[in-house]
């Protein structure tokens, strides 16, 4: 069978990528290894984990805040089993979905394991082990990534576990020890302990979410210390061992004292390595980086071998869906002879803990580092009329501009909605908008994005309203 464009793996990048380049008119074919298509992000990634975590706030707010709200309720309990049930139907609709697009748009989609035989022939193997041969112009990989580990440590999947095993437990953790606390370990540590568990956080470095700005870490920290969270930062992890149920973690603390916890899960989430297994890039000359097996790209996300690019996750560059969308897009327009473009400072990170954190652009860290000169406005939730409204007083904006032009160099956000009100900051940026261009734009009232507003204001010789 003869393509124009096949593209190995079915993730967001993937399938992003195949339907844009259907649409430009391009033969298109698809190979995923798995019997569904959506890769990590809808099978056991971003879509799974959002639907436990809003099933968790949902419990939450039922035991501790709807009170406030003169709501009452008797006998209120936990159906672990139905969550799950629930997070595995939202899968299916969403991966469901994903089919139907294929077919919409006239992708051919193939079910095995992709490898190159040549630069222009794939050789698609299923699980029984029979092969077929694809032909084509070009090639996309976009085969994604799956969770790193440490070397010393060994994950049974039953104890010691990655993000996919947190995502189908059979109960609710007594004890969940996480090692690493950046996003994915947050995120699902925060869906169980609004369930009730302890749940405690082993970090390397001095602060959470360490990429973001620091402001953010230490305001997350403060807010997941209220629903139980313990942290242990500048700890170093030594070991884990199982014991039937039980688990214990070893690690040292920044003077070199060793310590422990014991738990009856502990999950491992230090990142996540590019998967690139079985692809065969040795036979068409492409390497991968030795640390988290990247490959190499040009500035059109070319590899080495002229006609096969590489996106998302197997390239450098932040591990997000919507990054590998974007380069998806990027890569099927660049084939079909447009002359797109990315932006990749504004490629905005998000955590969905509650309250949500979301930033774009540079962080105040990154300015001083640069010796930028730069001005900050600031606006705290807790004087947001919507925010009081609904009970969401944690977190602020916190908008970055240029002192002498004005223009907005970074926002960082930590509040109710944070990853959906990032968007305006990501298009104001998108159009190199000053801080004043912000304020200058009706924001309805009373509404969460009317923070952006102020702490626009802020920024602009301190003309904040409402602090």
């Amino acid at each position: 069978m003869q393509y124009d464009v096949i593209v190995i793996g079915s993730g967001p990048g993937g399938y992003v990528a195949a339907i844009r380049c259907a649409q430009l008119g391009l033969k298109t074919a698809i190979i995923e290894k798995y019997n569904t298509l959506g890769g990590t992000c809808l099978n056991v990634g971003c879509i799974p984990s959002k639907a436990l975590l809003d099933s968790s706030e949902h419990y939450h707010n039922a035991a501790h805040t709807f009170t406030t709200h003169g709501i009452k309720l008797d006998n209120l309990g936990i159906d672990f089993g139905q969550m799950i049930k629930r997070k595995q139907e939202v899968v299916d609709a969403n991966t469901s979905g994903i089919t139907y697009l294929m077919k919409k748009n006239k992708i051919d989609v193939h079910v095995g394991v992709g490898s190159f035989k040549d630069k222009n022939t794939i050789i698609v193997t299923k699980d029984d082990g029979t092969a077929a041969e694809l032909t084509t112009e070009k090639v996309i990989i976009a085969t994604g990534s799956k969770p790193s580990s440490l070397p010393f440590l060994q994950i049974d999947k039953k104890r010691i576990i990655t993000s996919t095993e947190a995502l189908k437990l059979s109960e609710v953790p007594k004890h969940l020890i996480l090692i690493g606390g950046g996003v994915i370990g947050l995120e699902l540590g925060s869906v169980y302990a609004r369930l009730g568990a302890k749940v405690s956080v082993i970090e390397f470095m001095d602060g959470i979410i360490p990429t973001m700005d620091k402001a953010l870490g230490r305001e997350l920290q403060k807010v997941l210390k209220k629903i139980g969270m313990e942290f242990y930062l500048n700890h170093k992890v030594t070991g884990a061992t199982v014991k039937g149920k039980e688990v214990t973690v070893t690690f040292d603390n920044a003077k070199g004292e060793k310590q422990e916890l014991k738990g009856d899960y502990c999950m491992v989430a230090v990142g996540r390595v590019a998967y690139t297994d079985g692809l065969g890039l040795d036979k068409i000359g492409i390497t991968v980086e030795e640390r988290g097996r990247k490959i190499t790209v040009d500035e059109h996300l070319e590899t080495s071998v002229k006609g096969v690019y590489a996106i998302g996750d197997v390239i450098k560059g932040a591990m997000l869906a919507h990054k590998a969308e974007d380069e998806g897009t990027f890569v099927a327009e660049l084939i079909a002879g447009q002359k797109p473009h990315i932006n990749y400072n504004l490629i905005p990170g998000v955590v969905y803990t509650w309250p949500e954190v979301a930033a774009v652009g540079f962080t105040e860290e990154q300015l001083k580092e640069a010796g930028t000169k730069y001005k900050v406005g600031s606006f705290p939730f807790k004087a947001s009329g919507r925010a009081r409204a609904s009970g969401d007083l944690d977190g602020f904006v916190k908008v970055l501009a240029d002192a002498t032009t004005d223009e907005i160099l970074g926002v960082h956000m930590i509040g109710p909605r944070a990853a959906d009100m990032i968007a305006e900051a990501v298009i104001a940026m998108e159009f190199r908008a000053s801080a004043e261009d912000v304020t200058r734009a009706s924001h309805a009232h009373p509404t969460y994005t009317e923070a952006m507003r102020e702490a626009c204001l802020a920024a602009t010789e301190n003309r904040a309203i409402h602090i």
